[in-house]
């Protein structure tokens, strides 16, 4: 038995509740998504600053290098998921006006343009979803990116302490 809007108060209060909880949520994420592709800058920089210095001999150039590319991969791929995050934040705002203005026709005798403002809404709000999943994509991709940077870093730091522990390939012997 379908309820009258009126009777129930939480009828409107879903319609925008849940766009608004969305577009807070993508809102959050497009401001840490924002922060790491700052942080891909600064380890560009970073970078940079390693392959001028004249002591960088040939084989941590090549490391230098590799990891320059792959930085620069990582950030194209937040800038990718940041601009999916965008239009499911745009979508997710549009989609509240969408389903307060859809409300205020439920009870109209504008039927059609009330049917037409709940097709736009959901199709607003799936745009936004898709856009909210897509962009999550993107940025697992980068994710998954920066820690193989970290840990060929991680490698190249321990063989470093190991030939400064044990100079010319002497190796200690067992405990």
């Amino acid at each position: 038995m379908p309820v009258d809007s009126a009777q129930n108060p939480f009828a409107l209060l879903t319609l925008v509740a849940a766009p608004a909880l969305l577009t807070n949520a993508t809102s959050v994420l497009a401001l840490s998504t924002v922060n790491r592709i700052l942080r891909s800058g600064d380890r560009m920089r970073a970078l940079s600053a390693q392959l001028d210095d004249p002591k960088t001999n040939a084989k941590k150039r090549e490391f230098l290098l590799a990891q320059v590319g792959r930085v620069e991969k990582q950030a194209l791929l937040q800038l990718r998921g940041l601009h999916s995050i965008y239009i499911a934040l745009g979508c997710f705002a549009s989609a509240v006006i969408i389903s307060i203005l859809g409300a205020s026709l439920a009870e109209s005798s504008f039927r059609t343009l009330f049917m037409l403002m709940a097709v736009l809404g959901l199709t607003v709000g799936v745009v936004g979803v898709a856009g909210l999943v897509w962009g999550s994509v993107k940025l697992f991709h980068a994710t998954r990116i920066s820690i193989q940077n970290i840990t060929e870093e991680a490698a190249l730091i321990r063989q470093r302490e190991a030939e400064q522990q044990h100079p010319l390939g002497q190796i200690a012997p067992p405990s």
